[in-house]
């Protein structure tokens, strides 16, 4: 391994309440810079497990679960809520998994919310925000560029082909492609 790629692992700094399983690596200088959960466990992530360059931007109520032999490149995770990633999960670089929006879909609400995060809230609170858990079962196969929306669930052995759009949940052994995805065959 070279100097630089030690002095990156160096940097990184795992919560007390985030749980790594054994023989599993976890690197990248900014995993947790948006890291706020405050549950215990808050992460979990199980054995036998590479996650490379991934960030965590969990909020204050979030939490995320990574089965056993889950390898993933660059994966962005942003929950609100709860996200869970099964088994023998391949997940390539720069995939998204958000268990919700961020911030209201109306225009009204959205004003309202752009309002209450600004400096001039003065105690403003902010509109309720729709979250759903995302849910990866296990032997799923993801490709890169793919984002998985709130409220889908991600059924046994499918395969989601590169750059997809998952805005609904994916059958068990299903195979979908596209914005948004569809079924194009099965595995």
């Amino acid at each position: 391994m070279s100097e630089t790629h030690n002095a990156l692992e160096e940097r990184l700094v795992i919560p007390a309440n985030v749980q790594v399983g054994s023989d599993s690596v976890l690197t990248g200088k900014d995993t947790f810079r948006r890291f706020f959960s405050e549950l215990d466990p808050a992460l979990t992530i199980g054995a036998h497990c590479h996650i490379s360059g991934a960030q965590f931007a969990l909020g204050k109520r979030a939490s995320v679960h990574v089965g056993d032999y889950v390898f993933a490149a660059h994966l962005i995770v942003l929950a609100e809520q709860d996200i869970s990633i099964g088994n023998c999960v391949l997940i390539g670089f720069n995939v998204v998994l958000a268990d919700t929006d961020f911030h209201p879909i109306e225009p009204a609400a959205r004003m309202l919310d752009a309002i209450a995060v600004s400096p001039l809230a003065r105690g403003r609170a902010r509109p309720p925000i729709a979250c759903a858990p995302v849910i990866i079962e296990d032997d799923v196969w993801i490709g890169p560029n793919v984002t998985i929306l709130k409220g889908v669930r991600v059924g046994a052995g499918a395969f989601i082909e590169p750059g997809s759009l998952v805005t609904r949940d994916v059958p068990a052994r299903a195979r979908v492609l596209g914005n948004p995805a569809q079924i194009i065959g099965e595995v």
